[in-house]
């Protein structure tokens, strides 16, 4: 049986000492040796979620120093800090109306605690009129909140034109003058008798 003579070496793969365009050419090489499977899952290998101390102390202090922002946001009337019921330009223009001002409900709170000790006296007069006087002081602060739902309404109008004024506003100042003024949130931020343009 004849042999078939052996296939001569291809061309196509370089050739070490082979140059092509000036640059020698070497056939290609790893250079390391190839992983093992344990070496390949082990580098895979990881938790799903940080289970460390360290991780969670980190990611507390980080949401606390959020909310720590959020809070002296929403404190000095940043829009983007604020709730939905406190944004926009109308409802900043209500706020330093109500602020601007004095208002006889900041006055219920403190009215209320007076009634209440005043029902520790033994004598029947003072609890008595204690009532009476605290009931026609309600009556001058449901006033004032009338009067001045009216004249923020009015102002707003003016401000802002007649068809752009959002509903509600009335009843948004109405609510801020009866809280005290240290505890109003957001802040209050012009002085009395310091009207807002």
């Amino acid at each position: 049986m004849a042999k078939t003579p052996a296939a001569p070496a291809s061309n196509d793969a370089p050739s070490e000492g082979t140059v092509l365009n000036g640059v020698p050419l070497t056939p290609p090489t790893k250079g390391r040796p190839t992983p093992t499977r344990a070496e390949q899952e082990a580098a895979r290998r990881r938790p799903l979620v940080a289970d460390t101390k360290e991780a969670k102390a980190r990611n507390k202090s980080e949401l606390a120093a959020q909310r720590e922002k959020a809070r002296l946001g929403m404190a000095a009337g940043e829009d983007k800090y604020l709730p939905v019921r406190d944004k926009g330009p109308q409802r900043k223009f209500v706020r330093d109306f109500i602020d601007s001002g004095w208002h006889l409900g900041e006055a219920v709170m403190p009215a209320m605690v007076l009634v209440i000790l005043a029902t520790f006296v033994p004598l029947p007069a003072i609890q008595y009129y204690s009532f009476i006087g605290l009931w026609i002081f309600i009556l001058f602060v449901i006033g004032d909140m009338i009067i001045s739902a009216i004249r923020i309404k009015q102002a707003a109008k003016k401000k802002f034109g007649e068809d752009r004024v959002e509903k509600g506003l009335g009843w948004y100042g109405a609510m801020r003058i009866i809280q005290m003024r240290f505890m109003r949130l957001p802040k209050p931020q012009v002085k009395r008798g310091q009207h807002p343009a």
